[in-house]
């Protein structure tokens, strides 16, 4: 009973691997159009054949047979390589990189796209420089396009309430390429850390594209703002020197925040939202990351932009009116110069 057992848990496993081989090949498979259908069927049918010999009472050859397959499958897959040397989509055709002087950050390439449609955008891409000394808020920014847990995460640092430099991590699609959750899952795309403007990454979500979009004032010290940042771009430089994959679940917007936090020294503990990305405010909050003195629901009710971000639209103080209301922001007093609760914390 017991030896019955095991071998229907391991023939079990082993048609999960064979799924798991046709989606790697679905996926991933670079063959001219008919011979990428061809190995797939052919896939397909050993697959199916190998588990009819299994059924019909012939398990030592169908194990053999399917640990022959996905070994095959395997060697293949552990052959590919992340690389940055592809026809890359513009949004995505520069890699964050900077340097830090003192209290100067020079970042390589920012966007600053112009974006009139999901698809075309008047592109601008330069370098910037920033004044550390200056630098006083972190801020999650949040932006949903309907499925339940999805989202995509950014965080955004400003500089005396004035300038501000978004950092998104990305999927790195080529021309023309869309992107799948599942393809996510079998090394389709490369990985991308992007620097960019809010009127580039935070409107083509609320004014482009239509996604709900959250802004959250993160509770940090000015310390711990900056150990973050440098830690961003020490991370963007290594992506640029070493290209890697993205990842559904292990590598993506979330969790490179993540692993970035703790390396930090940030006690964090493991949890299932950090899976769901749109559940990522709440994790946030449980932790004590998000400003203080607010519940969730008003932090999400205030730090909902769409509506500013819309009027805003292209304003040049697009990333000051955004932030009106969003807690741990101060509304500006007639002329008075904008500043933040942060400042000097």
């Amino acid at each position: 009973m017991a030896l019955a057992l095991a071998w229907s848990t391991l023939f079990t496993l082993l048609i999960l691997g064979m799924a798991w081989g046709a989606a790697a090949l679905w996926f991933r498979l670079s063959l001219p159009t008919p011979w990428r259908q061809v190995a797939l069927g052919l896939w397909g049918t050993l697959a199916v054949g190998l588990v009819a010999l299994g059924v019909q009472g012939y398990r030592g050859s169908a194990l053999v047979g399917q640990l022959g397959l996905l070994g095959v499958v395997a060697l293949w897959w552990f052959q590919l390589r992340p690389t940055h040397d592809r026809p890359w989509a513009d949004d995505v055709a520069h890699l964050a990189t900077g340097r830090i002087e003192g209290n100067r950050l020079t970042l390589d390439q920012v966007r600053c796209f112009a974006w009139q449609t999901r698809e075309r955008a008047k592109v601008y891409w330069e370098p910037r420089q920033y004044d550390l000394s200056r630098l006083d808020s972190a801020d999650l920014v949040v932006s949903s396009w309907g499925r339940p847990g999805i989202a995509h995460v950014m965080v955004s640092f400003g500089f005396g309430g004035e300038a501000f430099v978004v950092f998104s991590v990305e999927v790195r699609r080529q021309k023309g390429e869309r992107f799948s959750e599942l393809g996510g899952f079998f090394r389709q795309y490369e990985l991308a850390i992007v620097a960019a403007d809010e009127r580039d990454a935070v409107r083509l979500r609320t004014n482009v594209r239509g996604e709900t979009v959250w802004l959250y004032r993160l509770d940090m010290s000015r310390h711990a703002i900056r150990s973050l940042l440098e830690a961003y771009v020490e991370e963007a430089n290594r992506l640029a020197r070493e290209p890697r994959f993205y990842n559904t679940i292990t590598a993506n917007c979330t969790t490179l925040v993540y692993a970035m936090a703790r390396r930090l020294g940030a006690v964090l503990p493991l949890n299932h939202r950090l899976l769901f990305t749109g559940k990522l405010p709440e994790y946030a909050y449980r932790v004590g990351g998000l400003w203080p003195g607010h519940s969730l629901a008003e932090l999400m009710r205030r730090g909902r932009i769409v509506d500013r971000a819309r009027a805003a639209d292209d304003d040049p103080a697009f990333s000051q009116r955004i932030r009106d209301g969003v807690p741990g922001w101060v509304e500006p007093l007639g002329d008075a110069t904008r500043v933040t609760e942060s400042a000097g914390r």
